[in-house]
């Protein structure tokens, strides 16, 4: 089965729950990002001069 969630916060990506997996990551201020846009973020935040 594979049912919209959402979008992803940073490229628009459609982001689905896939047989019950959520197929991205969600943050603690309820926004949803795409696994690669996550990792970016991430980066972002741990190494702002990068």
């Amino acid at each position: 089965m594979r049912e919209l969630v959402g979008a992803c916060k940073c490229c628009n990506k459609e982001i689905y729950c896939l047989d019950g997996f959520f197929n991205g990551m969600h943050t603690d201020d309820k926004e949803i990002f795409c696994f690669d846009c996550y990792e970016t973020e991430v980066k972002k935040e741990e190494d702002p001069q990068a």
